[in-house]
């Protein structure tokens, strides 16, 4: 799978375009792969060598520089079986350090991989080893935790068969990593965002579209939101004004094609590797039954439509029974572009794609404003200060790093998410989550955390408890084994999927001993959630918001669990 630079850049220099640089997409990833066959398709085994290095990548007829794993975009990927014992020696060609992640996979956290936390780093010319006991079975990924290298084309997808029989029947697999490309570097992209954050955003409210009605508000609920200098469409930080968002590494032209025959049940593997887009997939005229939810089995629910946010994954059943081809369709959550690709009984089939739908704006609700408790007629909204101590916790430290603290913050998990409201369809909610088995750990928590997840959108900063991770701050501390109720609350108009390395949370959605496990939860704006955590695992983890660019901004911390009991720290 691996293919030499020197040769890529000369074929490309040559004008042999993109069918030049097919071998820079792994086998599995190629249009027209037959699913997932361990003998041609996955590196597994007890040892599976892995080489970081620069590549170029080319999409939509452009040509740009990636950091990829064995020379593909996405990084090979990975099978293996549970209860084996997984060596990966990962070798580094680049000029920096490199790093790997296994997101969502239970190990020592000396294998976790993150610079300066677990280990440190893998420098230039150097081999790391990765070396532990597969405990579990599902869907997975990996990336790099080194800088923005992840952003560039550094991660890729990670299969664990279980080791007895999977509980989901299906006749083939495929295997759907979305993405989103720039060919702006990522720094580059992070600096034009701290200097005018709305930068990338091209889908603002206009004069125009409101005596047109197009942008859907009033002219007093204009006023409100410039009285308050906030933007009712700063959904996205980064939009598709910059990126292309792919899947398997095409883009939306080259339609990525998977095949079936009529009537097999087939699985879509679907993993958001993206570093700063929220998707909504769906797949018009084909119901989604989704049997998996961050690589964990839940009880089937059979949907329309589902938001995938940054590093979460979904495993869905679908069973097309006409000869036909069917577009999967993942839109950007902003409305701003989507990714495209095709399932189909034959190569060289397509369906209609749909158009972009209407860009949501954002109400008070997510501002986390109780709108039926307050007088619309007298409130003077310019002269709101949404940054009001009174309203923070006495932990949160409310200085610049503090645009916003929300003054009725609700559970949202039963709401649809942001910008499928309306749709007419069925649509995933956290509440239709259920765990397929009960959870082991029954006990109730003995304690509860509040945790505010907070940020100064114009200065481009942020945190949690409002602070920076770049600041003199706490680890977040754990007893070994305790039970513990954590509480996220989003005092921003932004989404925020939280990524807790090393364990699986319980996601507090009403189902009692079947409340879904998860290692990334989305916290909508204005929102907040719970879930519970079993602190079983020793070590120093991190934990942040997935969006790149509000994890390299602030939005991270550690989270340490003691005590050790012998384990080398």
């Amino acid at each position: 799978m691996s293919v030499e630079r020197r040769t890529l850049l000369k074929a490309i220099a040559g004008g042999a375009g993109l069918a030049s640089v097919q071998g820079l997409f792994p086998a599995w990833a190629q249009t027209g792969s037959h699913g997932i066959a361990p003998t041609i398709t996955t590196l597994n085994g007890p040892e599976i060598a892995l080489t970081v290095g620069h590549a170029p990548f080319s999409v939509g007829g452009r040509t740009g520089h990636a950091v990829t794993v064995n020379g593909t975009l996405p990084a090979p990927l990975l099978r293996l079986r549970e209860g084996q014992r997984a060596r990966l020696s990962v070798t580094n060609t680049l000029d920096e350090d490199t790093s790997i992640h296994w997101h969502g996979i239970l190990l020592p956290f000396q294998m976790d991989g993150v610079p300066g936390i677990s280990f440190p780093g893998i420098r230039p010319g150097e081999t790391f080893v990765y070396d532990f006991p597969v405990r579990q079975a599902g869907t997975y990924w990996y990336h790099s935790h080194s800088g923005l290298q992840e952003a560039m084309g550094h991660f890729g997808p990670m299969i664990i068969d279980p080791a007895g029989a999977d509980p989901v029947a299906y006749d083939r697999e495929h295997v759907v990593v979305l993405s989103d490309w720039s060919f702006l570097h990522p720094h580059e992209i992070l600096r034009r965002l701290k200097a005018s954050p709305g930068y990338f955003n091209q889908q603002r409210t206009t004069v125009a579209g409101l005596l047109s009605g197009e942008d859907r508000m009033s002219a007093s609920e204009r006023r409100m939101w410039a009285g308050m200098r906030m933007d009712p469409r700063d959904i996205s930080d980064v939009t598709g004004s910059t990126y292309t968002y792919l899947v398997n590494g095409h883009g939306p032209e080259e339609n990525w094609t998977g095949l079936f025959e009529p009537g097999e049940r087939v699985r879509l593997r679907i993993i958001n590797a993206s570093a700063m887009t929220n998707f909504n997939v769906r797949i018009p005229g084909l119901p989604m039954i989704v049997v998996q939810a961050d690589g964990e089995n839940v009880r089937p629910v059979e949907v329309d439509e589902f938001q995938i946010a940054v590093a979460e994954t979904y495993d869905v059943i679908i069973n097309p029974r006409e000869d036909r081809a069917y577009t999967i369709v993942s839109e950007a959550v902003d409305r701003s572009g989507m990714g495209r690709a095709t399932i189909a009984p034959r190569l060289g089939m397509s369906a209609e794609v749909p158009p972009l739908r209407q860009v949501p704006n954002l109400t008070m609700r997510d501002m986390g404003m109780d709108m039926g408790a307050m007088d619309h007629g007298s409130m003077d909204h310019g002269d709101m200060n949404m940054r009001d101590p009174s309203l923070a916790p006495p932990n949160m430290a409310v200085g610049v790093g503090v645009q916003s603290i929300s003054p009725a913050p609700e559970n949202r998990l039963a709401e649809r998410p942001l910008g499928l409201e309306n749709e007419p369809h069925r649509v995933l909610v956290y509440t239709d989550l259920v765990a397929l088995n009960p959870n082991r750990d029954t006990r109730p928590p003995s304690r509860t955390l509040e945790i505010h997840l907070t940020g100064n959108m114009e200065r481009y900063m942020w945190g949690f408890d409002g602070r920076r991770f770049s600041e003199i701050v706490e680890p977040i501390r754990f007893e070994r084994d305790e039970r513990v109720r954590v509480t996220l609350v989003n005092d921003t108009m932004m989404q925020h999927p939280i990524h807790l390395h090393g364990h699986f949370f319980e996601l507090v959605n009403g189902h009692g001993a079947n409340q879904p496990l998860k290692h990334t939860v989305n916290v909508a704006p204005g929102g907040r959630l719970s879930f519970d955590l079993t602190a079983d695992a020793p070590g120093d983890w991190a934990v942040h918001c997935h969006m790149m660019m509000h994890m390299h901004s602030g939005m991270f911390n550690v989270v340490s669990i003691r005590p050790l009991d012998g384990i080398a720290s």
